[in-house]
């Protein structure tokens, strides 16, 4: 293994970090974690990181360290995300982060995001000459990419995350039908642009990136008295009416309900709601009934990338 590389993809719910070796179409995975470091609660929507979140970035990112230098890696990638890029002590905590762990985060935009995200799905192989819509749910923006496995004919990123839209829309236990009209009506202004681009292209099938995506599947195998082992596969085929049926339960689910259920990670209890209800309105927005999905992300195409170089 010539070189080992590691990368860190701090988003507004959680932290991931991967160390992988190898080529970059097929890396090895030496070490993967995730930290529910939730950094956009109680501030998202103020465009600040509170203590709490503050203090649970910081001791992810020391983990991060130790373990970084425990498998040896010599390049070292941290990308940070809407939560970072729109907190006014988002630069503190950075400054911080470099003081006390030597990790050097960048602030990327939504444009190089959406960008890394394209190039994830990409080497996942789910992308086809048919065109796709990808989503990538995020708890401070969602990107959405209309591209091809060749081409990418629109990306961007829209500060819509399932974090800032729990916390304007989800109010009620469970989420009543007014609160999801608003929410229909918010999503119809905020993705004007979307809607203009995807209507002169014909879309073949709904791609979602990890995430809340996961948690579809894991629930949609569970309504089959199936569980599924995430970490052992790169992609997933729902049929129609099991990821209508998969959302519809998470749409009408209390907190108490989705909490105990172990298909859903605790990280993504709560905005799971949100991120169902977008998922569909675009899904119904565009008439796509086709949905797969993919594990892969924003940090399998900075690692992809790493490794061509």
């Amino acid at each position: 293994m010539n070189k080992k590389v590691a990368v860190m993809d701090l988003g507004t719910n959680t932290f991931h970090l991967v160390i992988a070796g190898g080529d970059a179409a097929n890396p090895t995975i030496l070490y993967k974690a995730t930290e529910p470091t939730k950094i956009g609660e109680g501030g998202i929507n103020k465009g600040v990181i509170i203590p709490q979140a503050y203090e649970r970035g910081i001791k992810a990112l020391k983990q991060f360290k130790k373990q970084i230098d425990e498998h040896g890696a010599t390049e070292v990638k941290a990308m940070a995300t809407s939560a970072m890029r729109n907190a006014s002590n988002g630069k503190d905590f950075i400054n911080q982060v470099k003081a006390e762990t030597g990790i050097a985060i960048d602030i990327i935009d939504g444009e190089d995001e959406a960008g890394y995200i394209y190039q994830g799905v990409k080497v996942s192989g789910c992308l086809s000459d048919n065109n796709s819509l990808i989503i990538d749910i995020g708890g401070g923006s969602i990107e959405f990419i209309l591209c091809n496995k060749e081409t990418i004919f629109f990306k961007q990123s829209f500060e819509i995350g399932a974090a800032r839209m729990m916390d304007k829309f989800h109010r009620t236990d469970p989420i009543d039908e007014a609160s999801i009209t608003k929410l229909h009506q918010f999503l119809d202004e905020a993705l004007i642009s979307l809607f203009t681009i995807a209507s002169r292209h014909r879309i073949n099938n709904l791609v979602g990136s990890s995430g809340s995506f996961e948690t579809f599947a894991c629930i949609a195998e569970q309504q089959k008295a199936n569980s599924l082992d995430i970490s052992t596969i790169k992609t997933y085929d729902f049929k129609p009416d099991e990821f209508i049926k998969a959302t519809n339960y998470l749409i009408q689910s209390t907190h108490k309900e989705r909490a105990e259920n172990k298909a859903i990670a605790a990280v993504r209890v709560d905005m799971i709601v949100v991120s169902s209800i977008i998922t569909r309105f675009v899904m119904n927005k565009l008439n796509i009934t086709e949905v797969t999905m993919t594990t892969n992300s924003l940090k399998e195409g900075v690692l992809a990338d790493m490794l061509c170089n």
